[in-house]
C-alpha cells in the first residue's frame, strides 16, 4: 500500500554488513533445535517508534510521558515486527530502516521480553501489492544471480542480528508479496517458479544465518485478509511448488480488504484448507475521519469506533477454527506527526487513545499466588 513518510534514514549499514559477512561463513555448529511453538501474539509494527522519539515525540499513558516500548508492554503486547530495507539511502522517502536501526529498536524490544518478528521487503523501500521494487544493487542480475542474492543477503543480515543480539523470532520472507516480489523477475502470475525460487532462497538464508540459535518461524506475508479467492489463489499455487513455511500472514485494513464478515469467512477457509498458525500481522483504523469521508464505515473513525474495531478483529482471531488464530499486529501505531499518526494509538498531544486497552482484559488478571 502507499505510505507517506516524513521520516529522516538512519546511517551505518556498510560498516556493520562489513563486520558481520566473516559472521554469516561462521563455521559454528547448527543448532538442531525445533522452531517454537507461536502463542499469541498481541503484536504492533514500531519501526517508526525510536525515531520519533529521538525526533523529540513524547509518548503518553495516561498523561505520564513513558519509553514507547514500555507503554505497549504494560498493556500486554508481547511482540515487536520490525521491517528491513535493503538500502534505504536509495529510497525516494526518507526511511531509517537499515540494518542498524532495526538491530538497535529490536536489541531493546528484546531486553523488555518482547519477542521480534522481521519483515524482509527486499527493497530499497516500500515493497507492497504497487510496487516490489528491485533494491539498486540488484539491479540487472539474472534470475539465478538473484536467487542467490536473495539468500546471500538473508544469511547475512540474519547473522549480523544474531551476533548483535538481536535474534528474530518470527521472519517474513516479503512483505505483501501476493503480487509477487523482486520485480520483474518475480512478477506474479507470469513468473511463479521463478518467484517460488526467490521465496526458498530467502528461507534457506534465515537457516543458514542462524548458526547456534533456534530456527525462527517463516511467515509468508500476503494482503488479502478479507479475500477468499485471491487467498486460495496464492496459497495453493505456493504449495504446489514445495515451499515450506510455518505461519500465514495476512493484512486487513478495512477500506481495502473487505468486511468483517469477509475477514472470518477467510480465517475459517485458511485454518480449514491449510492447517497452519494465522496472524493478521498489519491491522489498523483511524481515529479522526480518513478513509470513510462522504461514505458509509464499518465504525465511526473516532477514539471510540477505532477501540471497537481493533475489539471486534479480536474477536474475529479468537474464533478461528483449531486455535490456528495466532495473534494481531497493528501497522504504526507509535509515530511522529504526519499522515500516519491517524492510524495510530496516540493523539497529536501524544496521549495514549482507548484502542490501547484492548488487550488489557486478556493480559491482566493473575495477582500471583
Amino acid at each position: 500500500m502507499r505510505r507517506r513518510v516524513l521520516l529522516s534514514a538512519s546511517a551505518g549499514l556498510v560498516a556493520l554488513l562489513t563486520s558481520c559477512s566473516s559472521a554469516a561463513q561462521s563455521t559454528a555448529p547448527q543448532s538442531t533445535a525445533r522452531r517454537p511453538t507461536l502463542e499469541y501474539a498481541i503484536g504492533a509494527d514500531l519501526s517508526f517508534l525510536a525515531q520519533a522519539e529521538a525526533g523529540g515525540t513524547p509518548f503518553r499513558d495516561a498523561g505520564v510521558v513513558k519509553p514507547g516500548l514500555q507503554i505497549f508492554r504494560d498493556h500486554g503486547y508481547n511482540w515487536i515486527r520490525l521491517r528491513l530495507f535493503h538500502s534505504p539511502v536509495n529510497s525516494p522517502w526518507p526511511l531509517p530502516n537499515d540494518l542498524a536501526y532495526t538491530m538497535a529498536l529490536a536489541r531493546q524490544a528484546k531486553a523488555l521480553g518482547y519477542k521480534f518478528l522481521l519483515d524482509f521487503h527486499y527493497s530499497d523501500t516500500w515493497a507492497d501489492p504497487q510496487k516490489q521494487t528491485l533494491p539498486k544493487a540488484w539491479e540487472g542480475k539474472t534470475p539465478a544471480e538473484l536467487v542467490t542474492a536473495v539468500h546471500d543477503y538473508t544469511r547475512e543480515s540474519i547473522a549480523a542480528l544474531r551476533a548483535g543480539g538481536a535474534m528474530p523470532d518470527m521472519v517474513q520472507i516479503g512483505n505483501e508479496i501476493t503480487p509477487g516480489m523482486l520485480w520483474p523477475t518475480g512478477h506474479l502470475p507470469e513468473h511463479w517458479d521463478t518467484f517460488a525460487d526467490l521465496v526458498k532462497a530467502g528461507i534457506r538464508g534465515v537457516e543458514d544465518g542462524r548458526g547456534d540459535a533456534a530456527s525462527p518461524l517463516i511467515m509468508i506475508h500476503i494482503d488479502k485478509g478479507g479475500d477468499q479467492a485471491a487467498t486460495k489463489w496464492f496459497f495453493d499455487n505456493l504449495l504446489q511448488r514445495g515451499v515450506q513455511f510455518d505461519v500465514i500472514g495476512q493484512s486487513y485494513y478495512p477500506w481495502w480488504h473487505g468486511t468483517l464478515l469477509e475477514l472470518r469467512n477467510n480465517l475459517a477457509f485458511m485454518a480449514e484448507a491449510y492447517h497452519k498458525d494465522i496472524v493478521l500481522v498489519e491491522v489498523a483504523y483511524n481515529w479522526r475521519p480518513t478513509e470513510y469521508v462522504g461514505k458509509p464505515a464499518p465504525y465511526p473513525e473516532s477514539p471510540e469506533g477505532q477501540r471497537t474495531f481493533l475489539d471486534e478483529v479480536q474477536r474475529a482471531v479468537l474464533s478461528t477454527p483449531y486455535g490456528l488464530g495466532k495473534g494481531i499486529m497493528w501497522w504504526e501505531p507509535a509515530v511522529a506527526e504526519g499522515a500516519l499518526r491517524s492510524r495510530g494509538m496516540f493523539d497529536d498531544t501524544g496521549n495514549a487513545l482507548p484502542v490501547m486497552t484492548v488487550f488489557d482484559k486478556y493480559t491482566r488478571g493473575r495477582t500471583g499466588r
